[in-house]
């Protein structure tokens, strides 16, 4: 399905979902938003702010995100990136103490399948764009 005949996801909010970013271009869709479908199996809906503590915490776990991937068109990413992780691994950090924050406007509501929303509050920070 091509991404103008998705209809936009809701966040965890019940507001329609809002960019989490084009700057790198994040999304399973690769869309600049952490939308999701039945073909995401990870379900990459949680818009988070990485951090290096995060970084470093997802490379122990076996997913390499700084190291860039030209030919899949990934930048790698740094610290204060925005990007749309999955909700099981933002889980896993959160219980590992270092869950990187979140905005709340740009996270699916599907995130509430895995993550309570009081946790997520906790990690959130303002939507201030895309």
């Amino acid at each position: 399905m091509a991404a103008d005949e998705r209809a936009p996801g809701l966040n965890v909010l019940g507001q329609p979902i809002a960019p989490c970013s084009h700057q790198p271009l994040t999304g399973f869709f690769r869309d600049g938003c952490c939308n999701t479908g039945p073909e995401d199996r990870g379900r990459h809906v949680v818009c988070a702010l990485v951090t290096a503590e995060f970084l470093r915490f997802s490379r122990e776990k076996g997913n390499d995100l700084s190291t860039p991937v030209p030919q899949f068109g990934f930048p790698g990413l740094k610290p204060g990136d925005r990007w749309c992780l999955c909700a099981l691994r933002w889980r896993e950090a959160l219980e590992a103490g270092v869950a990187p924050d979140i905005v709340l406007e740009a996270t699916h509501q599907s995130a509430l399948e895995v993550v309570g929303l009081d946790d997520l509050l906790r990690h959130a920070v303002p939507h201030g764009g895309g």
